[in-house]
């Protein structure tokens, strides 16, 4: 499929970005998502951002999160659809990254390290995950000499998979993760999901909005891609010149100075290219 195949705001569905961000902005859905696969009561949640970027002040990735909330109780949570599983280990990595990110965003807000918040992460994902039987697995930190010791430092991490075998979940979170695997359901909570959904798609303004962030997005990949591509032929052309100094060194008996003079490179690209030789 090509990548750059913006998908018609019709086929739309839960599953995608745009709508996932869109209809977790209603309180009331979020909240009690967030109730049903914690089986807790939340009596309020407030957005801290939705799809907040974050940035460390260190040069590092960034990263957008899909739902960023906090509670009465001030926990936060953040929850991702995740659609593509990465390579290997690369998935589960991800949640390390996010969490990183997360502390440094609430120290940045005035936490002190003794006091910082606790923090769920949930990734919702349409594929099977780990030995591929659980829809539900739940990470936290533990002693490995003594699993019944709990580091506490108020870190979790679920996975929520709409493939698993067992039996291990309240009929209405199977309803939702079948529902988010395309599986339609009389259930009173997908029921309303859904209802939102159809009711955002009757808005000419959702459809503009999503169709000007989907090009937005195509030229960033467009540009990202021909950035790439640049950098990868300053690569090679940077590789060949220093093949052909070594070269000249080697058969004339050149110093890299010599051979840098005899193929006229100037004294910006000798500086460049002198230390890697």
């Amino acid at each position: 499929m090509d990548s750059d195949r913006i998908k018609p705001w019709e086929e739309l569905t839960i599953q995608d970005d745009y709508i996932f961000k869109r209809v977790m902005r209603h309180k009331r859905i979020c909240k009690k998502l967030l109730e049903k696969i914690l089986r807790i009561r939340i009596r309020a949640i407030r957005y801290l951002e939705n799809e907040k970027s974050l940035k460390s002040t260190y040069g590092s990735k960034g990263i957008r999160l899909d739902v960023y909330v906090a509670d009465d109780k001030n926990t936060v949570y953040n929850i991702e659809m995740q659609l593509k599983k990465p390579a290997g280990d690369g998935l589960y990595r991800r949640t390390r990254y996010y969490q990183a990110m997360i502390d440094i965003d609430l120290l940045a807000a005035g936490a002190d390290y003794d006091t910082l918040n606790p923090v769920i992460i949930i990734f919702i994902c349409p594929f099977a995950l780990f030995d591929g039987q659980r829809h539900l697995y739940t990470f936290r930190n533990y002693c490995a000499e003594d699993q019944s010791l709990e580091l506490g430092d108020g870190t979790t991490k679920i996975f929520l998979s709409t493939r698993g075998l067992l039996d291990d979940i309240p009929p209405d979170v199977k309803a939702f993760l079948d529902y988010v695997d395309g599986i339609p359901s009389e259930d009173d909570f997908v029921q309303e999901i859904e209802t939102t959904i159809q009711k955002l798609k009757t808005k000419e303004s959702e459809r503009v909005s999503y169709m000007t962030l989907e090009m937005k997005m195509k030229e960033e990949r467009k540009e990202g891609r021909k950035e790439g591509l640049e950098e990868g032929q300053k690569k090679g052309r940077s590789e060949t010149l220093r093949e052909v100094i070594r070269n000249l060194m080697k058969t004339m008996n050149l110093s890299a100075e010599e051979a840098m003079n005899m193929i006229s490179l100037s004294p910006e690209q000798q500086k460049e290219i002198a230390p890697l030789i």
